[in-house]
């Protein structure tokens, strides 16, 4: 009886592994190998919009956007992991790495989806998540990102909020990716885990709404 109880539990874990392995799989298939694409079709751009679960879930949804990854910019520290980023003092921010093909949807274009997803006006927080690692950030480049980034600024700061924009303007230093089991964070768990069904999906789910014509194709 106890090697039976053995194997269904070794048989259980496996299909749970195999599960989450195939889930992680799917999470990646409108993702694109970006090292064959020339560098005109390529753009990378660094941005914190609180928890990187959130931010993460709604690029990857939006067309011509080759990949995101999760992960901590912006800090002092010459290395950054979860735990020491959460103690708020190594000064680095929950960032998603976004690379695009700037020719389907242009920066412009996915700053406005930045504004619109998170709100730039509360100074280190977003809602329930306060420090300094959930600043409004964005990580520019080169100065023509800068400038783009200072014009887009202006215009949803007359235009979309209120409250003064507290969002950082920030040159792009060092990035450090997330641990493994942030990645894809939201496409793997979705709503077993209650901070997504509170407020990744609210915010997936806006985003859908409003950006409808932004969104991947469905294949």
């Amino acid at each position: 009886m106890k090697n039976k109880l053995f194997a269904l539990c070794l048989g259980f874990l496996f299909f749970a592994s195999a599960c989450q392995n195939q889930a992680r799989m799917n999470a990646q298939t409108s993702d694109m190998k970006t090292d064959n694409i020339s560098a005109t079709d390529k753009e990378v751009i660094t941005l914190g919009g609180g928890c990187f679960w959130c931010v993460e879930a709604i690029y990857q949804e939006v067309e011509g956007v080759y990949s995101v990854e999760s992960g901590y910019s912006g800090g002092a520290e010459a290395d950054a992991n979860y735990k020491a980023v959460c103690s708020g003092m190594t000064g680095h921010a929950e960032v998603v790495q976004v690379t695009f093909n700037p020719k389907v949807i242009p920066l412009e274009d996915i700053l406005r989806i930045f504004w619109s997803t998170h709100d730039p006006t509360t100074l280190n927080r977003q809602g329930a998540d306060v420090g300094p690692q959930y600043r409004s950030a964005i990580f520019y480049r080169n100065d023509t990102q800068k400038a783009i980034a200072e014009k887009s600024i202006a215009e949803v700061a007359s235009t979309l909020w209120d409250d003064p924009i507290v969002t950082t303007l920030e040159p792009f230093l060092d990035y450090y990716p997330a641990e493994e089991y942030h990645q894809d964070y939201y496409s793997l768990v979705g709503n077993r885990n209650s901070y997504c069904t509170f407020v990744i999906t609210p915010k997936v789910t806006k985003f859908r709404k409003e950006f409808a014509d932004k969104l991947k194709k469905k294949k």
